[in-house]
């Protein structure tokens, strides 16, 4: 059942929670995002300056690519709702020596207290997960400073999403534990832009991501009909 006060959904945090133990695993439930994470990092340096740019990382789980943009010379504070999930976030960067911090916050709360405040604000893998994306997005376009960047990442919905990202990946090679996604919180393309623009954030660049199941590995593409990240960016001269 949703939180009517908070956009996220119990089962979903609980879900993640009880996996908090094996986000570094890389043979493990996350190992399709250790695969992804040195793509994403492609494409966030391909698009942006990462190197002492202050990045909030919203919807960081256990700190997978949060770890990496701090290593990658970044000031970065990750949130999520999920507290065991920060806990072993915080606890792997402790023992790795890694410097950002963490919180447990929502990002509207945040873009409440924070506004304009980040360089460049990510939220990958996340938006398909909560009840009110048009909302996240929101808050993200609030969290970044005027002419900085959001980049998100979720899914495509449509006939070809369902058979690889929930058929293929859940039930038949069982890449990623059934349950963890749902067919109709999958987001077009063209309905994440106009969500964004609505926010106040224009399209810059929409890429593809191509997932090879056998080798399990992934490259960038203009293919965006399954999994795909997207550039926006705030306008300068805005007020924050």
């Amino acid at each position: 059942m949703t939180d009517p006060a908070l956009n996220a959904d119990p089962a979903e945090i609980g879900r993640f929670d009880a996996l908090a133990s094996r986000w570094w695993d890389p043979a493990g439930e996350f190992a399709p995002l250790h695969h992804l994470n040195p793509l994403r990092l492609e494409y966030l340096a391909r698009e942006t300056q990462i190197a002492g740019a202050r990045i909030l990382d919203v919807g960081c789980g256990g700190g997978i690519l949060a770890e990496a943009l701090a290593r990658a010379g970044a000031r970065v504070l990750g949130i999520d709702l999920a507290p065991a999930a920060l806990a072993t976030a915080e606890l792997h960067a402790l023992e790795a020596g890694v410097r950002l911090e963490y919180r447990q916050v929502a990002a509207e709360a945040l873009a409440a207290e924070q506004p304009g405040r980040f360089d460049v604000v990510t939220c990958m893998e996340m938006l398909e997960h909560v009840p009110d994306p048009v909302s996240v997005l929101a808050a993200l376009a609030q969290l970044v400073r005027p002419g900085g960047d959001v980049f998100v990442s979720t899914i495509n919905r449509n006939l070809k999403a369902f058979l690889i990202a929930i058929l293929g990946a859940e039930y038949l090679t069982r890449t990623v534990p059934r349950g963890t996604h749902e067919y109709a919180r999958f987001i077009r393309p063209a309905e994440l832009g106009r969500a964004a623009r609505g926010a106040g954030l224009t399209v810059v660049d929409v890429t593809g991501i191509v997932i090879d199941p056998f080798s399990r590995s992934f490259r960038l593409s203009d293919d965006v009909s399954v999994n795909y990240l997207m550039h926006l960016a705030r306008p300068a001269g805005e007020r924050p």
